[in-house]
Order: C-alpha cells, then sequence, then structure tokens
C-alpha cells in the first residue's frame, strides 16, 4: 500500500512552514466556520491536522489507484464517440475514487460544499495527483477555474454551479482557437445577445484541455466590430444545455490521458460572467495565474517521479559488480536532480503562500473594508505572487524536463524502452514549458520584476534573514551571487534599450530565480537539516548558471544583436 503523501517528509516540512499559521486564520476568519458546520476546524492545530489528514487521503488514493492506473491510461487513452469524450477506463475510475473521497472543489468555501482549503494544501495535493499521473491532474486540477467563477460571477451563479464543482463535475477553461494560441486577443469564437438578453456562442476552440467537461469559461467576442482584447467577455456554458460537440482529440505526445479538444459551438447558450469587455484584461488573467501555480505543482510533481524512478533504478541495476549509484557520474545526476527538485518545489510553495496571502485579504475586502494595515499587505503579498508565479512556473518546468532527460540517462538503453515509466515521464514532462504560457512568455511577464527591483528586493529581505551559524558560508556565496545579479542588470538597463533588455531577459531573471531558490533552500535547511545537502548542491550549481550569464552579458552589448536576427 502506497502513499505518496506520508513517504514524502518534504511535503509536510512545507505543509508546516511558519507563514502557515497566519494565512489559516485569516482564511478561517477566525474559526467562525466552527459554529455551522461539524467539520470544520476549530482552532490553527485543528485545521492543520485537517489538511494533513486529508492529504493523507490524497496520497492513499495516488499511491493506489491513480499510479497504477497511469500506464493502462496512457496506452488507452480518452476517444471520441458521437461528439462527446468517453475517459479511459482508467481515468473513470480515478475520478470516482476522488469524488468519493470528497477531493473535488478544495479550496472552495463550506457553503458550496468545499473544504475551504487554502492554496497551499490545495496546491500540495495537486504535487502528489502530478506524481502518480500528470494526465490525470489535468483533469483534477481543472477545478481551480472554481477560483474565477467564485471571483467574478454573481450569487445566483455560484449558488448553481460551484456545489456541482465541489460534488466532482468537472470543468475546463476555453480559450485557445485555430488562430488565436498565445496570442488570445486573436479570439474570434462569437457570443452573440439574443432579444430576451440570453447569449449564444458559435465558432472552434482548440487545444481545449478536458474540452467536454460539465461546466466550461469561454472567452468569447461579444463586442461587435472589435479585434483586440477589449471585445472579449468570458461566459460560463454548461455542458446540459448541448450546443457544444467534440470533432477530434489530438494525438498527443504525452500527458494522453488528458482529453486535448477540439470543440465547435452552434448556437450553445451561455451566460455573462462578471462584466463585459473584461473577459481577458481581468477574467482571463486569474484564471491563467492559478492555471500557471497548477503547472508549476504539476512540473515539481512529475520531476519528484523523474527522481524516485532513476534512483531506485540506479539502487538496482549492477555494472562492473556493482550497482550503478555508486559511480560518482551517476551520484552527480542524481545530487542534482535532488536538488532541482527541492529548489522548485520550495518556490512553489513560496509562491503559493503568497497568493493565499493576498487571495485571502481579496476574499475578505467582499466582505468588509480592510484596514489600512490590511490593505497594504494584501499590495504586498500581491506583488509576490505576480512576480513568484511565473518565476515558479517558468523555471519548475524547464526543471521538470532537465529531470526527465536525467532520469532516462540514468536508465541508460533501457530507459528508451516502454517497459520502463521514466518514457512516459519524459514524455509527460515536455509540454510542462509550453502550455499555460511557454517559458518565454514566463520570461515576458517577470522581467519587469527585474528591471523595477521587485526580485533584488525580496533577495535583501531574505538576506537580512537568519540563518543557521553552519550555513553561513552558504550565505556568503549567495551573497556575492546577489552583487554579481545586480551588476549585470544594471549593465544591461543602462543602454535604454529594449531589445536588448529583451534579448537578455532569460538570462536576468534566470539568475534571480537560481538566487532565490538558493534562499529558500537556505530557509528550508535552517529549519530542517535535511535540506542542507541540496542546498549546497544547488548554490553550486547556482554559482555556474549565474557566473555562465553574468559573463555573457559583461562581453555583449547592442551592436552584437545583428548577429542573431533571422533575414
Amino acid at each position: 500500500m502506497a502513499n505518496f503523501y506520508t513517504d514524502n517528509s518534504d511535503l509536510k516540512h512545507h505543509l508546516n512552514h511558519p507563514m502557515m499559521s497566519k494565512i489559516v486564520e485569516l482564511k478561517e476568519r477566525n474559526f467562525s466556520d466552527a459554529e455551522k458546520y461539524d467539520y470544520a476546524p476549530q482552532d490553527f492545530e485543528d485545521a492543520m491536522d485537517s489538511y494533513d489528514k486529508v492529504l493523507e487521503i490524497v496520497g492513499e488514493i495516488c499511491g493506489d489507484i491513480v499510479a497504477e492506473n497511469a500506464e493502462d491510461v496512457d496506452h488507452q487513452g480518452p476517444r471520441v464517440e458521437n461528439g462527446r469524450v468517453i475517459y479511459a477506463d482508467g481515468t473513470v475510475k480515478n475520478l470516482d475514487a476522488c469524488r468519493k473521497a470528497g477531493l473535488m472543489g478544495m479550496a472552495m468555501p463550506r457553503r458550496f460544499g468545499g473544504l475551504n482549503f487554502p492554496i497551499t494544501p490545495y496546491i500540495m495535493a495537486a504535487d502528489i495527483v502530478s506524481r502518480a499521473d500528470a494526465g490525470y491532474e489535468n483533469l483534477w486540477g481543472l477545478q481551480d477555474c472554481a477560483e474565477t467563477l467564485y471571483e467574478f460571477g454573481d450569487e445566483d451563479q455560484k449558488q448553481r454551479y460551484l456545489p456541482r464543482v465541489c460534488a466532482g463535475e468537472t470543468m475546463s477553461m476555453d480559450l485557445t482557437e485555430p488562430d488565436a494560441g498565445s496570442d488570445l486577443q486573436a479570439v474570434m469564437l462569437k457570443a452573440s445577445q439574443l432579444e430576451d438578453g440570453s447569449w449564444v456562442l458559435n465558432g472552434v476552440k482548440r487545444f481545449i484541455t478536458n474540452g467536454d467537461s460539465d461546466i466550461h469559461l469561454v472567452l468569447a467576442r461579444s463586442e461587435e466590430g472589435t479585434k483586440d482584447g477589449r471585445g472579449l467577455s468570458m461566459f460560463i456554458y454548461d455542458k446540459r444545455n448541448g450546443g457544444v460537440t467534440v470533432r477530434r482529440i489530438e494525438n498527443k505526445l504525452g500527458i494522453k490521458g488528458s482529453p486535448t479538444c477540439e470543440l465547435v459551438f452552434k448556437n450553445a447558450k451561455a451566460e455573462l460572467c462578471g462584466s463585459r469587455r473584461l473577459g481577458l484584461i481581468k477574467y482571463v488573467m486569474a484564471l491563467m495565474n492559478g492555471a500557471r501555480l497548477g503547472i508549476a505543482a504539476q512540473s515539481v510533481g512529475i520531476s519528484e517521479a523523474a527522481y524516485r524512478e532513476a534512483e531506485a533504478y540506479a539502487r538496482d541495476r549492477k555494472q562492473f559488480g556493482k550497482a550503478i549509484i555508486n559511480f560518482p557520474a551517476v551520484q552527480e545526476i542524481l545530487s542534482v536532480m535532488k536538488a532541482k527538485l527541492d529548489a522548485s518545489r520550495s518556490l512553489l510553495y513560496a509562491t503559493a503562500r503568497y497568493v493565499d496571502m493576498y487571495k485571502v485579504y481579496e476574499d475578505i475586502a467582499r466582505e468588509r473594508t480592510l484596514t489600512p494595515e490590511e490593505r497594504t499587505e494584501m499590495k504586498y503579498y500581491s506583488k509576490l505572487a505576480d512576480a513568484f508565479t511565473p518565476l515558479g512556473k517558468g523555471l519548475s518546468s524547464e526543471y521538470c524536463n532537465q529531470n526527465a532527460y536525467d532520469c532516462i540517462q540514468i536508465h541508460g538503453g533501457s530507459g528508451f524502452m516502454k517497459d520502463y515509466a521514466c518514457e512516459r515521464i519524459y514524455r509527460d514532462a515536455r509540454i510542462t514549458s509550453i502550455y499555460e504560457g511557454t517559458t518565454q512568455l514566463q520570461v515576458v511577464a517577470a522581467i519587469r520584476h527585474v528591471t523595477t527591483g521587485t526580485y533584488l528586493n525580496v533577495i535583501r529581505e531574505f538576506e537580512a534573514a537568519d540563518c543557521a551559524p553552519a550555513l553561513l558560508p552558504l550565505k556568503n556565496k549567495l551573497m556575492a551571487l546577489t552583487e554579481t545579479y545586480a551588476k549585470a542588470v544594471e549593465t544591461v538597463t543602462e543602454y535604454k534599450n529594449t531589445e536588448y533588455v529583451d534579448f537578455n531577459a532569460r538570462r536576468m531573471v534566470e539568475m534571480a530565480g537560481n538566487i532565490i531558490m538558493g534562499y529558500l533552500l537556505l530557509d528550508d535547511a535552517t529549519r530542517n537539516e535535511s535540506f542542507t545537502r541540496s542546498a549546497n548542491v544547488y548554490v553550486r550549481l547556482a554559482e555556474a548558471e549565474v557566473a555562465r550569464h553574468a559573463q555573457f552579458i559583461a562581453n555583449f552589448n547592442p551592436d552584437m544583436l545583428a548577429d542573431y536576427k533571422i533575414d
């Protein structure tokens, strides 16, 4: 009997971060729900115990059911019959198990049937699910679309839809079209308002994850004659009303259990969510930020699976009379894999905590006026969440791909065969740095936090924090890296050349990420010495990466951009 939560002590370490005390107190409104619901926590310890017990259930289902079904789901995959998606047999079993365990709508308030979990333990569940089967996470994890419905839908919409999500109905976000991928301003699916005030949708959506879901959030053009984002609105489509058929399921490289659909809308009845014209400007941005945090969790879960598969094989595989884990070259690969895993997980949960803090203040603001101190704190954490979300999604997905690559390398020729899980893990990993915004787009979102000093200010805050005396040499290394980073940013920005900044953006973002993750691991190691080894390995890696980027920047000027232009 495997349990993917209890077999990983790193998860409890992150769940018990000191910031959780305030997050839980705010989320639970000083535990006022205890008077209304017998399952609501009465105090902080009770809440943490509840998270722990639910995550243990998640871990058990993932270890015993989802992971066991993963290979069969990958081979069978979903199919289309009469315009509807038929899930693989294993996917049906996975969904049934999660529904019966009450693991849908985890972050929704109790009045809608949810568990009222903060984002952090919910994201931890996503991390665990992704380790078991990254494709299934794409179905289960889309419950976070309910957050957008909760934030922007009216009370009637919340009452009608959110209890259904909490009861186990699935969701999707229908954004992409054949001619509108990353450039969502080009969306042309038409929303027409009828004489009675109702809406119908017509057009095609493509690359829609779980596209035959029960409840859809659809980006559509509601304003006649517009061609940009100001003419787009968000709509809720209920599958019960009909009008949408699945034309095809994409034949993908990986995450095969997750149906990626092309949808045809023909006079599909829908209802406006929020206000007109704010579909892309406001609501999709909220959707995407949640989705990017989810992909960061998926990336970490895949990294965990890759590392475990590689380590287990290295212990078992013998060459020249001894297990290959005893060879220095293999030890280095595994140590770096573990350091990247630990670094990306630390960044994931730091981001989740920042999101928790500003989201809970936003929610409180719907109930009462925030105090000036609360509003200041909400703005502070909102800025951090905005800065860390693209950093976390971008770097975690890149590390996920690198770990999946190294997992196969450890397996050698066997890793190229379908006899081992690493082949599926490798295929599943590849999409993480592409969907919900490629790594290049995450850099575009992150670079302003380089040029405005957000990352440097955060690093200085980390620098001012105490660390274990034995870790001071490590801290000194990070302080030196910070000065190298600050000088590199100054070198790039002093030219006041936008094209030059954009060209070097990924280098500067990665440098900031390397240092931030180094400091997060330093804090982990201060609170829990089991992270010391990964902290040492990662900071050495960061030293090499920061030096490499800094050297390139120091020897590169705007005149050299011409060498990279493709005629």
